[in-house]
């Protein structure tokens, strides 16, 4: 699993608290969710997963109570 730090990556965690992901495509949402949680220790609300271009990427919505910006910086990606 690494992060995708794109512009539209970058709006989406500042206006909807969401992760952009790409994570392995033999995972499911469950597994990406369980991931998550682990990893962050966050409470994920939702995933919506895109495969394109061969690669799977999992937007993944995280409560409110768990700002994304938090993760991100810790990650690097702002």
């Amino acid at each position: 699993m690494r992060p995708i730090t794109t512009e539209k990556a970058v709006r989406l965690i500042e206006l909807n608290n969401t992760l952009t992901v790409e994570v392995d495509r033999m995972k499911t949402k469950a597994e990406i969710k369980k991931e998550i949680e682990e990893i962050f220790n966050v409470k994920v609300d939702s995933i919506n997963v895109l495969i394109r271009l061969n690669k799977k990427i999992a937007y993944v919505k995280l409560n409110e109570k768990n700002p994304a910006i938090d993760i991100a910086t810790r990650l690097g990606m702002i």
